[in-house]
Protein backbone atom coordinates (compact mmCIF):
# COMPACT_ATOMS: atom_id res chain seq x y z
CA UNK A 1 0.00 0.00 0.00
CA UNK A 2 1.19 3.51 -1.26
CA UNK A 3 0.14 6.76 0.16
CA UNK A 4 1.23 8.50 -2.98
CA UNK A 5 -1.03 6.10 -4.95
CA UNK A 6 -3.47 6.42 -2.77
CA UNK A 7 -4.16 10.29 -3.41
CA UNK A 8 -3.36 9.76 -6.52
CA UNK A 9 -6.86 7.63 -6.83
CA UNK A 10 -8.77 9.67 -4.99
CA UNK A 11 -7.68 12.73 -7.14
CA UNK A 12 -8.55 10.81 -10.13
CA UNK A 13 -12.04 10.03 -8.94
CA UNK A 14 -12.46 13.60 -7.80
CA UNK A 15 -11.97 14.50 -10.79
CA UNK A 16 -14.31 12.33 -12.78
CA UNK A 17 -16.94 13.61 -10.01
CA UNK A 18 -16.38 17.39 -10.56
CA UNK A 19 -17.33 16.28 -14.35
CA UNK A 20 -20.44 14.46 -13.71
CA UNK A 21 -22.64 16.70 -12.19
CA UNK A 22 -25.81 14.76 -12.12
CA UNK A 23 -24.27 12.27 -9.32
CA UNK A 24 -22.71 15.25 -7.45
CA UNK A 25 -26.24 16.31 -7.19
CA UNK A 26 -27.36 13.03 -6.07
CA UNK A 27 -24.66 12.53 -3.42
CA UNK A 28 -25.25 16.31 -2.28
CA UNK A 29 -28.92 17.69 -2.90
CA UNK A 30 -31.25 14.35 -2.92
CA UNK A 31 -30.87 13.54 0.90
CA UNK A 32 -31.42 16.62 1.46
CA UNK A 33 -34.19 17.13 -0.88
CA UNK A 34 -35.69 13.82 0.93
CA UNK A 35 -35.63 15.08 4.39
CA UNK A 36 -36.95 18.13 3.47
CA UNK A 37 -39.96 15.90 2.21
CA UNK A 38 -40.18 14.08 4.94
CA UNK A 39 -40.34 17.63 7.20
CA UNK A 40 -43.27 18.39 5.40
CA UNK A 41 -44.92 15.00 5.51
CA UNK A 42 -44.52 16.09 9.39
CA UNK A 43 -45.30 19.40 9.16
CA UNK A 44 -48.33 19.38 12.20
CA UNK A 45 -46.28 16.73 14.03
CA UNK A 46 -42.86 18.07 14.78
CA UNK A 47 -42.35 15.80 17.69
CA UNK A 48 -42.67 12.81 15.47
CA UNK A 49 -40.38 14.36 12.75
CA UNK A 50 -37.73 14.61 16.01
CA UNK A 51 -37.85 10.88 16.51
CA UNK A 52 -38.00 10.29 12.66
CA UNK A 53 -36.00 12.69 11.04
CA UNK A 54 -32.75 11.95 12.90
CA UNK A 55 -32.51 8.41 11.89
CA UNK A 56 -33.27 9.06 8.03
CA UNK A 57 -30.51 11.39 8.94
CA UNK A 58 -27.97 8.39 9.07
CA UNK A 59 -30.18 6.45 6.59
CA UNK A 60 -30.89 8.42 3.33
CA UNK A 61 -27.13 9.34 3.14
CA UNK A 62 -25.88 5.62 3.64
CA UNK A 63 -28.28 4.25 0.85
CA UNK A 64 -27.10 7.44 -1.75
CA UNK A 65 -23.59 6.86 -0.95
CA UNK A 66 -24.07 2.49 -1.34
CA UNK A 67 -25.60 3.00 -4.58
CA UNK A 68 -23.55 5.10 -6.59
CA UNK A 69 -19.94 4.04 -4.79
CA UNK A 70 -21.05 0.52 -6.27
CA UNK A 71 -22.08 1.78 -9.54
CA UNK A 72 -18.78 3.41 -10.45
CA UNK A 73 -16.48 0.95 -9.08
CA UNK A 74 -18.25 -1.30 -11.01
CA UNK A 75 -18.03 1.12 -14.43
CA UNK A 76 -14.08 0.79 -13.64
CA UNK A 77 -14.46 -2.81 -14.07
CA UNK A 78 -16.84 -3.28 -17.05
CA UNK A 79 -14.85 -0.41 -19.03
CA UNK A 80 -11.27 -1.73 -18.43
CA UNK A 81 -10.17 0.98 -17.01
CA UNK A 82 -9.54 -1.11 -13.27
CA UNK A 83 -7.55 -3.67 -15.23
CA UNK A 84 -5.36 -0.95 -16.75
CA UNK A 85 -4.82 0.26 -13.93
CA UNK A 86 -3.61 -2.58 -11.51
CA UNK A 87 -1.08 -3.54 -14.42
CA UNK A 88 0.58 -0.61 -12.81
CA UNK A 89 2.22 -0.70 -9.35
CA UNK A 90 -1.48 -0.10 -7.72
CA UNK A 91 -2.50 -2.60 -5.58
CA UNK A 92 -6.33 -3.37 -4.35
CA UNK A 93 -6.38 -1.73 -1.27
CA UNK A 94 -4.42 1.22 -2.83
CA UNK A 95 -7.47 1.42 -4.93
CA UNK A 96 -10.34 0.85 -2.68
CA UNK A 97 -8.89 3.36 -0.13
CA UNK A 98 -8.26 6.08 -2.52
CA UNK A 99 -12.00 5.57 -3.47
CA UNK A 100 -12.73 6.17 0.03
CA UNK A 101 -10.90 8.99 0.53
CA UNK A 102 -12.42 10.31 -2.63
CA UNK A 103 -16.01 9.46 -1.37
CA UNK A 104 -15.33 10.56 2.25
CA UNK A 105 -14.76 14.11 0.94
CA UNK A 106 -17.85 13.61 -0.29
CA UNK A 107 -19.36 12.18 2.57
CA UNK A 108 -17.83 14.94 5.20
CA UNK A 109 -19.44 17.67 2.18
CA UNK A 110 -22.91 15.77 2.04
CA UNK A 111 -23.02 15.55 6.26
CA UNK A 112 -22.44 18.85 6.85
CA UNK A 113 -25.12 19.84 4.34
CA UNK A 114 -27.55 17.28 5.68
CA UNK A 115 -27.14 18.30 9.10
CA UNK A 116 -27.00 21.91 8.79
CA UNK A 117 -30.26 21.94 7.44
CA UNK A 118 -32.03 18.90 9.29
CA UNK A 119 -30.85 21.55 12.30
CA UNK A 120 -31.41 24.71 11.35
CA UNK A 121 -34.25 25.65 8.50
CA UNK A 122 -36.13 22.02 9.07
CA UNK A 123 -36.01 22.33 12.90
CA UNK A 124 -34.98 18.96 14.65
CA UNK A 125 -34.70 19.14 17.90
CA UNK A 126 -31.71 17.02 19.51
CA UNK A 127 -30.40 16.23 23.46
CA UNK A 128 -27.29 15.44 22.54
CA UNK A 129 -24.14 17.26 21.33
CA UNK A 130 -24.94 18.57 17.90
CA UNK A 131 -21.16 17.97 16.82
CA UNK A 132 -22.11 14.24 17.07
CA UNK A 133 -24.77 14.24 14.75
CA UNK A 134 -22.60 15.49 11.93
CA UNK A 135 -20.27 13.05 13.06
CA UNK A 136 -23.10 9.85 13.10
CA UNK A 137 -24.55 11.43 9.50
CA UNK A 138 -20.64 11.11 8.32
CA UNK A 139 -19.77 7.28 9.58
CA UNK A 140 -23.29 6.76 8.18
CA UNK A 141 -22.17 8.09 4.48
CA UNK A 142 -18.47 6.13 5.20
CA UNK A 143 -21.04 3.10 6.12
CA UNK A 144 -22.43 3.17 2.30
CA UNK A 145 -19.77 3.83 0.57
CA UNK A 146 -18.15 1.06 2.01
CA UNK A 147 -20.67 -1.53 1.43
CA UNK A 148 -21.34 -0.68 -1.95
CA UNK A 149 -17.66 -0.65 -3.32
CA UNK A 150 -17.67 -4.39 -1.28
CA UNK A 151 -21.02 -5.32 -3.28
CA UNK A 152 -19.59 -3.82 -6.32
CA UNK A 153 -17.19 -6.93 -6.54
CA UNK A 154 -20.19 -9.38 -6.94
CA UNK A 155 -22.21 -7.75 -9.60
CA UNK A 156 -21.79 -8.28 -13.54
CA UNK A 157 -23.75 -5.14 -15.02
CA UNK A 158 -24.69 -1.48 -12.99
CA UNK A 159 -28.74 -3.08 -13.03
CA UNK A 160 -27.23 -6.03 -11.10
CA UNK A 161 -25.04 -3.24 -8.64
CA UNK A 162 -28.51 -1.43 -8.01
CA UNK A 163 -30.06 -4.86 -7.36
CA UNK A 164 -28.03 -5.09 -4.39
CA UNK A 165 -30.13 -1.92 -2.82
CA UNK A 166 -32.83 -4.04 -1.79
CA UNK A 167 -30.73 -7.11 -1.16
CA UNK A 168 -28.70 -5.86 1.33
CA UNK A 169 -29.70 -2.03 2.87
CA UNK A 170 -33.69 -3.01 2.70
CA UNK A 171 -33.53 -6.02 5.22
CA UNK A 172 -31.44 -3.71 7.43
CA UNK A 173 -33.69 -0.69 6.92
CA UNK A 174 -36.80 -3.12 8.31
CA UNK A 175 -35.15 -4.68 11.37
CA UNK A 176 -32.94 -1.31 11.97
CA UNK A 177 -35.68 0.01 15.13
CA UNK A 178 -36.84 2.42 12.67
CA UNK A 179 -40.56 0.79 12.26
CA UNK A 180 -40.55 -1.14 15.21
CA UNK A 181 -38.46 -0.99 18.61
CA UNK A 182 -35.68 -3.74 18.12
CA UNK A 183 -36.99 -5.02 21.54
CA UNK A 184 -39.90 -5.62 20.64
CA UNK A 185 -38.89 -7.83 17.95
CA UNK A 186 -39.35 -11.68 18.04
CA UNK A 187 -36.31 -12.91 19.11
CA UNK A 188 -34.65 -14.28 15.80
CA UNK A 189 -35.11 -10.92 14.04
CA UNK A 190 -33.79 -9.06 17.04
CA UNK A 191 -30.36 -11.13 16.86
CA UNK A 192 -30.29 -10.57 13.01
CA UNK A 193 -30.85 -6.76 13.81
CA UNK A 194 -27.98 -7.21 16.39
CA UNK A 195 -25.59 -8.16 13.44
CA UNK A 196 -26.70 -5.52 10.68
CA UNK A 197 -24.54 -2.10 11.11
CA UNK A 198 -27.58 -0.18 10.02
CA UNK A 199 -29.24 -1.26 13.36
CA UNK A 200 -26.30 1.01 15.41
CA UNK A 201 -26.31 3.89 12.62
CA UNK A 202 -30.19 4.18 14.34
CA UNK A 203 -29.38 3.88 17.51
CA UNK A 204 -26.89 6.61 17.92
CA UNK A 205 -29.31 9.19 16.20
CA UNK A 206 -32.15 7.97 18.42
CA UNK A 207 -29.53 8.37 21.56
CA UNK A 208 -28.77 11.93 20.15
CA UNK A 209 -31.92 13.34 20.13
CA UNK A 210 -33.27 11.56 23.87
CA UNK A 211 -30.29 11.45 25.64
CA UNK A 212 -28.11 14.86 26.38
CA UNK A 213 -24.45 14.84 26.57
CA UNK A 214 -22.02 11.62 25.17
CA UNK A 215 -22.92 8.07 26.62
CA UNK A 216 -20.63 4.97 26.43
CA UNK A 217 -23.64 3.62 24.23
CA UNK A 218 -23.63 6.03 21.92
CA UNK A 219 -19.13 5.68 21.71
CA UNK A 220 -20.04 2.13 21.28
CA UNK A 221 -22.59 2.43 18.48
CA UNK A 222 -19.99 4.67 16.32
CA UNK A 223 -17.15 2.44 17.14
CA UNK A 224 -19.27 -0.29 15.61
CA UNK A 225 -20.18 1.87 12.43
CA UNK A 226 -16.43 2.23 12.01
CA UNK A 227 -15.37 -1.29 12.51
CA UNK A 228 -17.84 -2.22 10.17
CA UNK A 229 -16.72 0.41 7.26
CA UNK A 230 -13.01 -0.93 8.03
CA UNK A 231 -14.20 -4.54 7.47
CA UNK A 232 -16.31 -3.91 4.09
CA UNK A 233 -13.24 -2.24 3.04
CA UNK A 234 -10.85 -5.07 3.94
CA UNK A 235 -13.20 -7.77 2.29
CA UNK A 236 -13.70 -5.65 -0.83
CA UNK A 237 -9.87 -5.13 -1.29
CA UNK A 238 -9.97 -9.11 -1.12
CA UNK A 239 -12.79 -9.62 -3.61
CA UNK A 240 -12.05 -7.31 -5.85
CA UNK A 241 -11.76 -8.66 -9.75
CA UNK A 242 -9.67 -6.62 -12.18
CA UNK A 243 -12.68 -6.69 -14.82
CA UNK A 244 -15.67 -7.98 -15.44
CA UNK A 245 -15.91 -11.24 -17.89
Amino acid sequence: MSGTRTIATARRVLAQLRHDPRTVAMLLVVPCLLLTLLRCMFDDQPQLFDRVGAALLGVFPLLVMFLVTSVAMLRERTTGTLERLLTMPLGKLDLLLGYALAFGLVALVQAALAATLTLGLLGLDVQGPTWLLFAVALGDGLLGMALGLLVSAFARTEFQAVQFLPAVILPQLLLCGLFVPRDAMAAPLRWASEVLPLSYAVDAMNRLTTTPGTSAALLTDLAVIAACTLLALTLGAATLRRRTD
